[in-house]
């Protein structure tokens, strides 16, 4: 019980201050970082692998919802370039339903935590109505000032992937797949957001600051997770995202070769400490002023992060989709 009211005592204290600053709850990536990763993926998608997510993806509730948005969005565009489309979009779900009434929250605090969810491993399809935010990060707790380390809460974002990947690669029924497969689009994105592999524990904060949350900022993002979460722009119309998504660098065939999700979250834990905690964000909670040397280099890396999220997401597609 004394670790849930700290818990929930330090995220009420970031949602009161996101609130007095006019930002919204944290989401990763924002739209537009993981419809990015969409697009780097779907075109290195073989062939095959392009008509197998075709067909799982046209299996999902909102598949008419995301053909709609196409249509308006971008007026005569069809055949393959329509179903990259639909795919880039397909990546957003897992945090649009965090807005759906439809879908309940569960969990501790708010659900970030799988603490005291009635099925936080649950796998079931699209008949899940639960929100599962706790699936979205792992929080790998790091210190600097020796304060004891809190353990990792399960499931999360790296057993999730690895359950996911092993559905996708069985033969396991279609429409189970379909709920697995965008889930995994999503979460392949979430992961190589450095805030969502790693927690900084410290004497003020000894269960963690939440991946960045509790840390602010001087209020032109407010908070240090959702500064990150927005490096790649906040427009997230698909015209705009394209042509922002074109100019993202080519990743390094080394680094998507690595197909280990352990190693993707050890790597974002490393430029967590390395790029995301570096000067002028100090030691505690802030307020802190980021300078544009800070921004230059976290918006370098963003766009690194994102590239390299989609080249892995298509390499697992690409090996392992059945």
């Amino acid at each position: 019980m004394e670790l849930e009211r700290k818990w929930f005592a330090a995220v009420l204290l970031a949602v009161t201050s996101a609130l007095a600053c006019g930002v919204r709850p944290a989401l990763a990536w924002n739209d537009r970082g993981h419809m990015s990763v969409g697009y780097v993926a779907y075109r290195r998608l073989k062939p095959a692998a392009r008509d197998r997510v075709n067909t799982l993806l046209k299996l999902h509730p909102k598949y008419s919802d995301w053909s709609a948005r196409v249509d308006k969005q971008m007026p005569g565009a069809g055949g393959d370039e329509k179903n990259m489309m639909i795919f880039m979009l397909a990546t957003v779900w897992a945090d649009e339903i965090k807005r759906d009434p439809g879908y309940q929250p569960d969990g501790t605090p708010g659900g970030n935590r799988p603490d005291a969810s009635r099925d936080p491993g649950r796998n079931t399809g699209y008949g899940d109505r639960l929100m599962h935010k706790y699936w979205h990060f792992i929080d790998t707790p790091f210190s600097t000032d020796g304060t004891a380390l809190p353990p990792i809460p399960t499931p999360n974002a790296q057993e999730r992937i690895a359950l996911f990947r092993t559905v996708l690669a069985s033969s396991a029924p279609d429409p189970l797949k379909s709920y697995d497969l965008v889930w995994l689009l999503h979460l392949v994105g979430d992961i190589h957001q450095p805030l969502h592999a790693a927690t900084r524990v410290s004497q003020a904060d000894p269960d963690g600051d939440a991946g960045g949350n509790l840390v602010r900022l001087d209020c032109a993002k407010c908070e240090l997770h959702f500064f990150w979460d927005d490096l790649l722009g906040e427009q997230n119309d698909l015209k705009t995202v394209l042509k922002g998504a074109r100019k993202l660098p080519e990743p390094k065939g080394p680094l998507v070769a690595k197909t280990d999700e352990k190693e993707w979250v050890a790597e974002g834990l490393a430029e967590a400490q390395r790029v995301v905690y570096a000067p002028p964000v100090g030691p505690g909670d802030g307020p802190y002023t980021l300078t544009l040397e800070y921004k230059k280099t976290a918006g370098k890396l963003a766009k690194q992060r994102v590239a390299l999220a989609g080249a892995r997401l298509a390499k697992l597609l690409n090996d392992g989709l059945k």
